[in-house]
């Protein structure tokens, strides 16, 4: 048992998501490749929202907040450390954050407009992204301290912060003197490439769960298709270690044990927006909650699947009900 007044504080980017369906031309018009995510100033944000042919819809996002948003609206006490802004977008994530259920007290405040990202979703269900992080970005070494985590349980930190490594050294530090079990998720193998020299030692000395999808886990380990040797490598760095494979499912590794989990298939992807971090989600529910690893991942799969189904990274209140029904159940 613990009396930490939060089972989890999530470190990572609060974003607002602006999500809209468009056609493969449209995206062939635009600056970069077709899927993944760059990065783009506000001018290139404004312009690219001025332009888009189709309604857009907006929801909260980031990843490490699409995790933690689902994990306090199952009823887990929640915080998010992050820094938001001066506008409406700010005013809208940190509404949503409270009416989901979690504590907005450890956001920063900072002085631009929020991070902003743009979704386009193709009539393939693949995103292709393009994001203004905004205030997210000003967050400092300076301005993140030990207070923040104390009366945290557990500290899920988005692997984009790895680009800022600063930043990434504080919290994990910050984390660990708070007494926190700490889990990261990997984000991209562009994270992975660009820190590989330093991501063994993170993994070894301060993680215990560890999440990567294939390409991750792959630009990490060098192993071919071979996902359980993928995930029993990872484990051999922290506690445990997840490697998602889409449809194939998932392989989970904890000392010598490895769990495969089996997907559960949809017949109507509509955008993959959020499913990794959802499935996080899933997991660090059952791990919290001290499940054996078969169970965190079927949750993990079970929250996956849901979200692929709808639009953004928010099960509508229409099927949250059946979802947490068998979760908690």
């Amino acid at each position: 048992m613990t009396d930490k007044k939060y089972k989890i504080i999530a470190v990572g980017s609060p974003i607002v998501d602006s999500l809209a369906r468009v056609d493969d031309e449209f995206v062939e018009q635009i600056e970069g490749a077709k899927g993944g995510m760059e990065l783009v100033d506000a001018e290139t944000m404004k312009q690219l929202l001025d332009r888009v042919p189709a309604q857009l819809v907006e929801a909260a996002g980031g990843s490490a907040g699409n995790t933690v948003f689902t994990l306090a609206r199952l009823g887990l006490p929640s915080t998010f450390l992050g820094k938001v802004g001066n506008d409406a977008g700010a005013e809208f994530y940190t509404n949503r954050f409270i009416e989901f259920g979690g504590d907005p007290s450890r956001f920063k405040r900072g002085d631009v407009p929020n991070g902003r990202c743009l979704s386009l979703v193709t009539p393939d269900s693949e995103r292709t992204m393009r994001t203004d992080l905004g205030a997210a970005m000003t967050l400092t070494p300076d301005e993140v301290s030990v207070d923040d985590f104390r009366d945290a349980q557990h500290a899920h930190i988005e692997g984009y912060l790895l680009f800022n490594r600063d930043l990434m050294w504080k919290v994990l530090q910050s984390a660990r003197e708070a007494g926190c079990t700490i889990s990261l998720d990997l984000a991209s193998f562009e994270v992975v490439n660009a820190t590989k020299d330093v991501l063994s030692d993170i993994l070894r000395d301060y993680v215990d769960v560890v999440f990567a999808n294939e390409e991750e886990a792959s630009a990490f380990c060098g192993e071919g298709d071979d996902y359980e040797a993928m995930a029993r490598r990872l484990a051999g760095l922290c506690d445990t270690a997840v490697v998602k494979v889409g449809k194939d499912g998932s392989f989970i590794a904890r000392k010598d044990e490895v769990v495969r989990v089996q997907p559960i298939l949809v017949d109507n992807v509509v955008d993959t927006t959020g499913a990794g971090d959802l499935w996080a989600a899933g997991f660090l529910f059952g791990w919290l909650k001290s499940r054996d690893l078969k169970h965190c991942g079927r949750y993990g799969s079970r929250l996956g699947a849901e979200v692929v189904q709808v639009m953004g990274a928010s099960i509508p209140d229409d099927r949250w009900e059946t979802v947490e029904r068998e979760l908690k159940g």
